[in-house]
């Protein structure tokens, strides 16, 4: 395949103006592509996800909904959801979510959520499987001018969540979430582990105990 910017190579960052980028997700061959834009270049990412990537992502969106509706946090959670701010990042996260007053920022009908327009996601979640280092690097530049505020990665091969505090355009590890202190990462990170044992009902019947353990 050639590296072009409307023909680009699949999971590589390659350099691209916007409206290459445009016409290469156009393209009906990247029609279930993954799309990111940042800093005049280009990433669709094709590989596929496969079972460890899905169960991972389906626990820490059940654990996330989960725990903010027992704590009464108003939340929205959209999967796979396009943020784009034209002309200059687009992005395609595995999960956001708004968050309290933001919860309901989007109104019904909209497609590709304008950055322009509307704030960005208060939580972004990257579940990696193939895509750790991209993850942990250009993605995290990414979200950090996109503007979110707390950034999560998922690694699926070492069972672990890297957690960042975004703010001021810079990333800080934290090991409690933003969304309410009393979310911690490793309980996360636990029910990850739980589920290379027992199924998900189980894990998500722990998951409950724990956080109404936290009332």
């Amino acid at each position: 395949m050639s590296n072009s910017p409307t023909q680009p190579k699949p999971d590589t960052w390659i350099s691209s103006t916007w409206n290459e980028y445009i016409q290469a997700i156009e393209n009906p061959a990247y029609a279930s592509a993954k799309s990111y834009y940042w800093n005049g270049k280009l990433r669709l990412e094709m590989t596929p996800l496969g079972h460890d990537h899905a169960s991972d992502n389906t626990i820490i969106t059940f654990a996330v909904n989960l725990f903010c509706s027992i704590k009464e946090i108003l939340v929205n959670g959209l999967t796979n959801c396009t943020y784009r701010k034209t002309g200059v990042q687009e992005a395609q996260p595995d999960v956001s979510y708004y968050v309290g007053e933001n919860a309901d920022a989007m109104p019904w009908g909209t497609s590709v959520i304008n950055l322009g327009t509307y704030p960005a996601p208060d939580l972004v979640i990257e579940v990696a499987n193939s895509s750790l280092a991209d993850d942990k690097d250009e993605k995290r530049l990414l979200y950090e001018d996109i503007g979110v505020s707390e950034y999560w990665i998922v690694d699926v091969q070492n069972v672990q969540i890297i957690a960042f505090a975004i703010a001021d355009r810079g990333s800080r590890r934290i090991e409690q979430s933003n969304i309410s202190p009393s979310l911690e990462i490793s309980l996360l990170e636990e029910a990850l582990h739980r589920t290379r044992q027992v199924n998900q009902s189980q894990v998500c019947a722990w998951l409950l105990q724990q956080f109404q353990a936290n009332l």
